[in-house]
């Protein structure tokens, strides 16, 4: 129980560090999983701790979200931006729900197939990151509704475990003329909505799974999510803005190919 217990914890703070930057939070903490020896019922841990990081995000926003709605009966502008992030978001629950069970049942037990993800991921970051590209869009609150649509189909590549939510919706973002830190912001705004309906969904469709021990599991992952989250999200906005996101892709690299050495090995 307490070895369970430690490795719900350090799995959640993976999760919170890992959630809102480029490289793959359900690949790192199911890699990490796999390599600790830990199962959770229907998968359900991975994606119910988000929780934390959800929570997270909503507590570092709060106040430009509730001026977003307060404003919203009379302002345009305000409206439009909701209507976004809703448009945005709807290609992931379509698919998402359609595909649930492959996802969970094939995607997500293939641990070759998130360490390819996390290379090719890793070095479309790096390219992308060194392209002279100039940005058009430094408002995340501001994108036009056809380039959040798009965006919004982007994501749902993130499907696949490996790809990472946040480095589909940045490189989308990016591609569209968007700047370093309005795709950042952009895809935080998006992954509230994502998160907490991947949340919901999963959680009903594991309802018969989660037991008493499960569900202690997931409160510790998801407080060490939370913690983690914020100190995160705090801190990347002001580094995107000024280095970019290459170190991204070389973490994601060097991750890929250490895993794919260690499955190679047995491990």
């Amino acid at each position: 129980m307490a070895d369970t217990t430690l490795i719900a914890a350090a799995l959640g703070i993976l999760e919170g560090l890992t959630e809102f930057i480029p490289v793959s939070s359900t690949g790192h903490v199911l890699l990490a999983g796999h390599f600790l020896g830990f199962e959770s019922a229907g998968k359900a841990f991975e994606v119910v701790i988000q929780l934390g990081a959800i929570l997270a995000i909503l507590l570092i926003y709060a106040k430009r979200l509730i001026s977003v709605f307060a404003a919203a009966p009379h302002d345009p502008a305000a409206r439009k931006f909701i209507l976004s992030i809703l448009i945005a978001f709807l290609p992931a629950v379509v698919i998402g729900v359609l595909a649930h069970d492959f996802i969970k049942t094939v995607l997500f037990e293939t641990p070759m197939l998130i360490a390819v993800m996390l290379i090719l991921g890793g070095i479309v970051l790096v390219l992308v990151d060194r392209l002279p590209l100039k940005p058009v869009h430094e408002d995340a609150m501001r994108f036009p509704l056809g380039m959040s649509l798009k965006i919004g189909f982007i994501q749902c590549l993130a499907m696949i475990p490996g790809v990472s939510r946040s480095g589909a919706t940045i490189v989308g973002a990016l591609a569209m003329g968007a700047s370093k830190r309005a795709a950042a912001e952009f895809s935080f705004f998006l992954s509230m909505p994502t998160m907490a309906g991947a949340f919901a969904y999963d959680l009903y469709k594991n309802r018969d799974v989660l037991d008493a021990s499960a569900l202690n599991e997931i409160l510790i992952g998801f407080v060490m999510a939370f913690i983690s989250a914020i100190i995160v999200v705090r801190w990347l906005l002001g580094y995107v803005s000024k280095h970019g996101y290459a170190l991204f892709g070389w973490w994601r690299i060097i991750i890929g190919t250490v895993v794919l050495l260690a499955l190679a090995a047995g491990y």
